[in-house]
């Protein structure tokens, strides 16, 4: 374990005016949302206070271990100072209140443009035919990643991939729109936590994508 299990808390009338907030830090716990370009030693205060900001969220304070025992490599990517670097991409408002919003091993970036696969699941998620949906970056020659989704529409639903990229349009920019999707029969495969193997399904969709002679950064299915 990197951490203890709370870093943050949001309950009651807190969690009643800010659902989609993990709440404010604990009273033992700093935290601090350094964007990419931070190559310094510690985020500067700045780093600590300012609102709307996007990047990975820093955790320090006495529920924080030290680092990995026995693994110094691991540890010196994973600490600076005292600081653990959760991987979460999150944001603070103005009252301290965290919002999560992707990890950053998610995240895909097009053309040097970060695409925030939560947010993009979703747009997608607006659909009532739209069941489960996880979102992957795909191989591109020029962009470096595009934004591909796979789908798993509920029983008796059917919609197809330019509508559902039609209604993800109407609701976030036009550069993380899915320009690859997959219709999946079956349900995504996930860990014990719930969360989307996305790896497997990056794996699996571009297997079959080269199975079937397609490219994987071009069209829709």
């Amino acid at each position: 374990m990197a951490k203890s299990i709370q870093t943050s808390s949001n309950s009651g009338a807190d969690y009643v005016a800010r659902p989609e907030s993990c709440g404010p830090p604990v009273a033992v716990c700093e935290v601090a949302v350094v964007p990419e370009c931070y190559e310094g030693a510690e985020p500067e205060e700045a780093m600590r206070t300012a609102t709307d900001v996007t990047g990975e969220l820093w955790i320090k304070g006495p529920n924080v271990v030290r680092g990995y025992w026995g693994k110094p490599e691991e540890t010196a990517s994973t600490f600076t100072n005292g600081w653990l670097h959760s991987g979460d991409v999150a944001r603070l408002d103005d009252e301290g209140f965290i919002y999560i919003v992707d990890r950053s091993k998610d995240m895909v970036i097009r053309g040097g443009e970060n695409v925030y696969c939560v947010e993009v699941e979703n747009a997608l998620y607006d659909h009532p035919a739209v069941a489960e949906c996880a979102v992957l970056g795909v191989p591109h020659p020029v962009l470096g990643e595009e934004v591909g989704a796979v789908v798993v529409l509920r029983a008796g639903a059917k919609i197809t991939a330019d509508k559902l990229a039609a209604l993800a349009r109407e609701r976030i920019a036009g550069f993380k729109v899915p320009t690859r999707m997959w219709f999946r029969a079956t349900a995504l495969p996930r860990n014990p936590a719930g969360k989307a193997l996305k790896r497997e399904l990056r794996a699996e969709v571009l297997s079959e994508a080269t199975a079937a002679n397609e490219p994987a950064d071009n069209g829709r299915t």
